[in-house]
């Protein structure tokens, strides 16, 4: 009789493959698939006049618009990094440089989503003629600019904050420019840099409605998209297709927290600073398959001399930095300060004569005040996020098993897109008598707190292990280590996200005071209703004020307050 017989253990280690690999494998084909079939609807034919056709509230079409609105907010989310990179490093390593591009950051959080759209999708159509590609990328743009900025604070600012001793071994060894920035600069931002993108990929979510209703030419475009298909229900008063489409939004913020956020969570544990390991670190089933999978490991291995002589070679063109200190060059610094003041006198004349040849300064006396009330509603916000999500910041990021169960909580709260609550809040406070003036509130924060809390989980994870352990061994409790520890520990991220908080209330309230269900509409006395009544009415000198106004209390406020805030972490709660 034949004896059948089983591989060995040993003979199994030493098989090419294993269901790990073969996981891997069929997840990367499933993923190419899916992108390929959701990319093919972005190349059809397309050239205005034409009509994109309408959206259809049949439930069965959800999963293919999730889908396409999921691969922008993915596209977007790509160029933001890269664009983070290389701004915020300029920013963060060019002192002349710094001086014009942190407040053209603070600008630039401060304009609308909607008033990156109007201006840039014409471009856009152009760029790409004969092709839906055209507002394809106008709509990635417009989610590219919800997402892109507290990225680059969040870089900019641990950039600056680089450990000493760290920054000094760097140039012990004279390591090139690249290397610095491969070995010490992104690894040092990388906690903090993936929860802000975290965050940021919920933020998009907030403005993915808006982002797929194209206008141009006078002609309104509605692209294929979870957004579009609420924005339609809500159109109809339709609840039933609105609650699926609730629905289907949460389940693509839990599979994308599995399959993409928890596993880089994890993976970026390993650049926390400190000499001691994490005793309860993260955990990623999606991580722990990768690791296990041997391709990974042989495409490391394969392309290791690329790597090489890719890294030799941008090693070359960012040599180290010349070890003398060169003495400063006053007339150079002179003739850069004489520039920039001729920039700003050119920016404040032609404010003046577009103010005296248009609005009038009764207007902007309007625009100005309407601007404190919406200044109150932010000062309250940012208040009130602090003193709230601050501490359950700073126990998820100390607690490694609470974090595991609140992650995905705080995920979906975050990434839930707040607009799309908006009219049940609107009914809300209606029925209650609730004015909108104090309801604008909560409709501001319901978009913007999370910057706080989100921050606040990556600076608590970034305190050192080793930290932690010595002040529970020396006895700090209550606010005796929040003093000494904890607020030290994560001063520069909070002031990240203060910041960035501070400039999403300012644009969400565009969206927060002026609110509306079927025939009635609740406005508040604000700025943001202010740029919102103005762009429905086709004002433009009007909502050229009205952004322009914003602009400049933003700056003012990053100016007097958030700059110093920025200089007290590089200067005493620095590590």
């Amino acid at each position: 009789m034949l004896r059948r017989t089983f591989p060995s253990p040993e003979a199994l280690r030493r098989l090419p493959f294993g269901l790990a690999d073969v996981a891997v494998i069929l997840g990367t084909l499933l993923l190419l698939a899916l992108v390929a079939r959701l990319g093919a609807g972005t190349l059809v034919s397309f050239q205005p006049p034409d009509v994109v056709p309408g959206i259809d509230l049949d439930p069965r079409n959800l999963p293919y618009y999730a889908g396409r609105s999921t691969l922008r907010m993915f596209v977007a989310l790509f160029f933001s990094m890269v664009f983070t990179l290389i701004y915020g490093y300029v920013a963060a390593n060019s002192p002349r440089a710094e001086r014009v591009m942190v407040p053209l950051l603070d600008i630039l959080q401060s304009v609308p989503v909607l008033g990156f759209l109007s201006v840039t999708v014409t471009g856009f159509i152009a760029l790409f003629p004969g092709s839906l590609l055209g507002l394809e990328a106008a709509s990635i743009f417009a989610i590219f600019t919800s997402q892109v900025w507290n990225m680059t604070f969040s870089f900019y600012q641990s950039l600056k904050t680089v450990p000493k001793d760290l920054d000094e071994a760097m140039t012990l060894y004279r390591l090139s420019r690249w290397q610095r920035f491969t070995k010490l600069e992104v690894p040092s931002a990388t906690i903090g840099l993936v929860w802000n993108a975290m965050m940021s990929f919920g933020g998009g979510w907030f403005f993915v409605t808006a982002s797929e209703a194209i206008s141009v030419l006078n002609q309104a475009y509605t692209l294929p998209g979870i957004g579009s298909y609420v924005a339609a229900a809500l159109a109809k008063q339709d609840l039933l297709p609105l609650g699926w489409a609730l629905l289907t939004i949460a389940i693509i913020i839990i599979l994308t927290d599995q399959l993409f956020w928890r596993p880089l969570i994890a993976w970026s544990n390993k650049f926390r600073l400190e000499q001691s390991a994490s005793a309860d670190a993260p955990e990623s089933w999606v991580y722990d398959l990768l690791k296990a999978a041997r391709i990974p490991r042989l495409l490391g291995k394969a392309l290791t001399p690329v790597q090489e002589s890719l890294n030799h070679l941008l090693s070359g063109l960012a040599p180290a930095p010349a070890a003398q200190i060169k003495a400063p060059n006053r007339s150079s610094d002179r003739l850069y300060n004489l520039i920039l003041l001729m920039i700003v006198a050119a920016l404040v004349v032609t404010g003046v004569h577009f103010i005296l040849t248009t609005v009038g300064i009764g207007e902007v006396v309007t625009a100005f005040g309407l601007g404190l009330l919406t200044l109150l509603r932010v000062t309250a916000l940012l208040i009130f996020a602090t003193l709230v999500w601050t501490p359950i910041g700073v126990a998820i990021g100390f607690n490694p098993k609470l974090a595991r169960l609140l992650q995905p909580v705080v995920q979906f709260l975050a990434s839930f897109p707040a607009n799309f609550i908006f009219p049940f809040a609107t009914l809300f406070f209606i029925h209650t008598n609730i004015s909108i003036n104090w309801g604008s509130i909560l409709l501001m924060a319901l978009g913007s707190q999370w910057y706080i809390l989100f921050n606040s989980i990556a600076g608590a994870q970034s305190i050192p292990t080793d930290l932690r352990e010595m002040a529970t061994d020396v006895g700090l409790k209550g606010w005796q280590r929040w003093r000494r520890l904890i607020i030290p520990g994560i001063f520069s991220a909070w002031v990240t996200g203060g910041v960035t908080a501070s400039g999403g209330a300012w644009n969400a309230s565009i969206v927060s005071e002026v609110v509306s269900w079927g025939q009635t509409t609740l406005i508040a006395t604000g700025l943001g209703a202010y740029i919102a009544e103005a762009t429905e009415t086709g004002d433009w000198p009007r909502i050229t004020l009205g952004i322009g106004m914003m602009s400049l209390f933003v700056v003012g406020i990053n100016r007097v307050l958030w700059r110093r805030l920025y200089h007290l972490a590089e200067t005493k709660y620095h590590l």
